[in-house]
């Protein structure tokens, strides 16, 4: 396609661009040039992209039209490319924050962050949450008082009615119950040393959906979001309090914002990839979906991140209105957008390629790849720039609120680029950049939907973040969602 190449922008040197509220650099919108495709029109889609006469053409032609051409694979830049967004670490001096000793156990370091967290009870008696999710905090105290136990709950609730709301992919009835029965009579993680050893962890987990659609617990006709959609679901429903999932392009974030609850991506390398897919090694970083910031903070000291200080650090949090605010200038998004959408999809498709018979990896958009590289150096010193004025950059966490389920969709899926656009219009910076963020929920939309509010910061600032999440889920409002399983109810 090399005759019919485009001239590409000339960007300015990043010293160059003013990033003040008063910039006069253009906010260009995503416009996506893609028709919403399901059923048959999919099934002729995909058969054109993978014909080896029109699949060049038609890649080429969406590249175009997109603009991705113009804005990344031709674009002119003047810095070193970086091809995977590592920050050396740098201890930030957060306030408010303890060091933890590297050689506790596992139960040592959910003790520690359990302590931090006794104080947070008394402010969520006098917050605005109308509605009470089950914490790891509920749960550990049931089951040491004996009140009630994994068997109990598990007998309870499967005596109800089933909803196909596609939360799991498959599940063995015979090794739940034998699960549940050794969690019984395990003693609990307060007063043991106990941690099952790598043979009793293995095959022990059940997978989230990902094969069929996930139904949102807020209105089940209506999108959970993705990729982590199955965990945002349950956590969302009550089935758990925690679940983990993988963030590439906002698929932690993205979906706990539309099933109300927390997600919580953090700086890329604080958790290690091993056990996780290797599908988007340069974007993709684990992260934590919970029902309250609680239960993220205590599942994300598990995991390695830094633990708050105790007794008084939640209570001693300011909310913005008492903070100062500043309006700044993040120039060129929507071009970031394109490039972190090249390089998720390339690293992906080159991860499934050997799987996948009729894929062409020379189509995959190899031409675009340094000049994504060296378009991500631009964007780290631009960030860097406007951290060095302000602590975090506040967003909405998506584009919209959760969208219908058509029927049209289900059997083979569906191609929705613009409302893909719109969800993700706000998560690339965290994964493009590796940057760490949190959504919380802090309302709901005109017909009951949640709306997330993300925080994101600079790299390592998880400690600041976290501070922040708390302070903001103790005035929000929270409702129950349509589909709840109140698990530690008493009758």
């Amino acid at each position: 396609m090399g005759i019919f190449k485009a001239k590409g922008v000339v960007y300015k040197p990043v010293d160059d661009v003013d990033l003040g509220p008063h910039s006069d650099e253009f906010y260009l919108r995503a416009n996506v040039k893609a028709p919403r495709m399901a059923g048959l029109l999919v099934k002729i889609f995909v058969w054109f992209l993978e014909s080896r006469i029109f699949g060049g053409i038609l890649l080429y032609m969406l590249k175009r039209n997109n603009l991705i051409h113009k804005l990344v694979s031709y674009a002119e830049l003047e810095e070193s490319p970086v091809f995977v967004p590592s920050h050396p670490y740098e201890d930030l001096k957060e306030q408010e924050v303890k060091l933890v000793e590297d050689d506790l156990s596992p139960s040592d370091k959910i003790q520690k962050a359990m302590e931090c967290i006794q104080c947070s009870e008394s402010i969520q008696e006098n917050s605005a949450l109308s509605f009470h999710r089950w914490t790891v905090l509920d749960y550990s105290r049931a089951y040491i008082s004996g009140e009630i136990t994994p068997l109990m709950l598990l007998s309870s609730e499967s005596s109800e009615p089933a909803l196909h709301m596609s939360f799991f992919i498959d599940y063995n009835v015979g090794d739940i119950l034998r699960q549940a029965t050794e969690s019984t009579q395990r003693r609990t993680i307060i007063t043991s040393r106990w941690s099952p050893n790598r043979n009793q962890r293995r095959n022990r987990l059940y997978a989230l959906s990902n094969y069929r659609v996930p139904r949102n617990p807020y209105d089940p006709n209506k999108v959970s979001g993705g990729s982590s959609s199955g965990s945002a679901a349950v956590v969302s429903a009550g089935l758990c309090p925690v679940a983990l999932g993988v963030d590439g392009g906002g698929s932690v974030r993205m979906p706990a914002a539309l099933c109300g609850v927390v997600g919580l991506k953090p700086t890329f390398g604080r958790v290690p990839h091993s056990g996780v897919i290797p599908l988007n090694w340069t974007v993709g970083m684990v992260g934590i979906l919970a029902g309250t910031v609680e239960d993220a903070f205590i599942t994300s000291k598990k995991i390695n991140f830094p633990l708050l200080k105790t007794p008084n650090c939640i209570s001693n949090i300011k909310m913005a209105k008492y903070g100062e605010t500043m309006d700044v200038t993040i120039p060129e998004i929507e071009v970031m957008r394109l490039a972190h959408y090249s390089t998720i999809g390339s690293e992906c498709s080159n991860s499934i390629a050997c799987h996948l018979e009729n894929m062409n990896v020379a189509e995959i958009g190899l031409d675009a790849r340094v000049a994504l590289s060296v378009y991500g150096t631009d964007r780290c010193k631009f960030h860097k720039k406007i951290f060095a004025m302000a602590d975090v950059i506040v967003t909405p966490t998506t584009g919209v609120t959760a969208y219908p389920i058509f029927d049209d969709a289900l059997k083979t899926g569906e191609l929705d680029y613009i409302n893909g656009a719109a969800l993700v219009r706000y998560q690339i910076s965290g994964n493009f950049l590796g940057l760490p963020a949190v959504t919380i929920p802090i309302g709901y939309d005109k017909v009951g939907l949640p709306i997330g509010l993300q925080f994101i910061g600079k790299p390592w600032s998880e400690a600041t973040l976290i501070h922040i999440a708390f302070a903001m889920q103790a005035i929000a409002d929270s409702r129950k969602p349509q589909v709840f399983y109140d698990l530690l109810k008493k009758d």
